[in-house]
């Protein structure tokens, strides 16, 4: 069939939850993926951070099909090989002692929420259940995390939302401080807000919220679902300002493709999940874990992040060049290679023009231009992408 036929029955038959662009995209490798038609797009949306290795790593497919011939499923009622190696790597590799996993990163959230109440309510008292989450934070689709979630765009139509969580102000240390109650067990954040719009914290931010957690004897997660396994230049974001927190969840890139979620913790409160308190079917099952395994040991031992870092510091001044040329661009800001340009105009139109032009890029909360190529980008195909965002932005001049 073709692409005209696929999308029409893709309208007749698939739930209407995504504006999708004309494109049926069938094949990727590297930064470079094929429509039905055969034309070449240059990606750096990388399925939103999740592609982080490229698409279709040799090493990552590898490890797919050589597990998919031994054994796809099998319930965790059973030790299973790739899991604990990819548990043991991630605790080798951060702050954590124990690792639960799942499939994405809504669920690795939900994880962290119900065991931060689980601790609290043990060590603290009944009456510990409340989460602090900030403003413009995103941390998924299901009724707990889009109510930990701090948008209301989010939440319109599926009132009443769950209890129990408090906005504040991202990079707000005195909001954190006010917000703390009798019921307050944990803060939970984003060290880069990215659905949010690109969000990076002041120097000394995240230090001062561990230090406030510390004192007050709260709970500090870090969902870096978007801005770990590499995303910031580092493994693990919250390693640029040396705080650790208590839990961490991750998703999109931790497989390489292959859906997965996993809730990073440290052991005194991982005590507090005992056997029967928490679970997923599909959780940590081999063939996830397996390409976990081959994605992570590909990160680390490939120059990835070495790469991550030095293309980002020169793709950022490259768009900081743009920024000098037009106006109607405000800022750019980010790290690594999960940068944002925010406009004072709508951003979505540019997105379409650069898809005429055969590069996929995305934006976000409107009018913030998000790049999110995969970690092995070149800068030949960054310079790509920067003369080709200056000739679009010289049409709207």
């Amino acid at each position: 069939m073709d692409s005209i036929t696929l999308m029409a029955l893709s309208e007749q038959y698939v739930a209407n939850t995504y504006a999708r662009y004309p494109v049926l995209l069938v094949r990727g490798k590297g930064t470079r993926v094929w429509d039905l038609e055969g034309e070449e797009y240059l990606d750096f949306v990388s399925g939103l951070a999740v592609c982080n290795l490229g698409h279709c790593h040799p090493k990552v497919v590898k490890a797919v099909q050589d597990q998919a011939e031994k054994l796809i499923h099998v319930s965790n009622f059973y030790y299973i090989e790739p899991q604990i190696q990819l548990a043991s790597l991630l605790c080798k590799h951060s702050f954590a002692d124990k690792v639960f996993f799942c499939n994405s990163g809504a669920e690795a959230n939900e994880g962290a929420m119900k065991l931060a109440r689980k601790y609290a309510k043990e060590k603290m008292g009944k009456d510990r259940h409340e989460i602090i989450t900030m403003e413009r934070s995103f941390h998924g689709r299901t009724l707990a995390t889009l109510t930990a979630t701090g948008q209301e765009k989010f939440h319109k139509g599926y009132e009443p939302l769950m209890p129990g969580f408090k906005y504040v102000p991202f990079n707000d240390i005195g909001a954190v401080k006010n917000a703390i109650d009798s019921k307050t067990c944990a803060v939970m954040l984003e060290p880069i807000q990215g659905e949010g719009g690109v969000n990076c914290p002041s120097e000394g931010y995240l230090k001062a919220l561990r230090e406030i957690c510390d004192k007050k004897g709260l709970l500090l997660i870090f969902d870096e679902v978007q801005v770990g396994m590499g995303r910031t230049g580092k493994l693990f974001a919250y390693e640029h300002d040396e705080v650790e927190p208590d839990m961490l969840t991750l998703a999109k890139s931790l497989a390489g493709g292959v859906p997965i979620g996993a809730l990073l913790i440290k052991r005194g409160i991982a005590d507090s999940f005992k056997p029967g308190d928490h679970a997923s079917t599909f959780g940590g099952n081999p063939l996830a874990t397996a390409a976990g395994v081959a994605a992570l040991t590909t990160i680390l031992e490939e120059g990835m992040l070495e790469n991550c870092q030095k293309m980002g510091d020169y793709f950022i001044s490259q768009l900081e060049e743009i920024k000098k040329k037009f106006p109607f661009v405000k800022e750019v800001r980010g790290k690594g290679l999960i940068l944002g340009m925010e406009l004072k105009i709508d951003g979505s139109s540019i997105v379409k023009e650069m898809l005429k032009k055969k590069i996929l890029i995305n934006c976000t909360m409107g009018n913030v231009l998000r790049f999110l190529p995969p970690l092995i980008v070149t800068k030949e195909e960054i310079d790509r992408v920067i003369k080709t965002l200056e000739e679009v932005f010289q049409e709207l001049k």
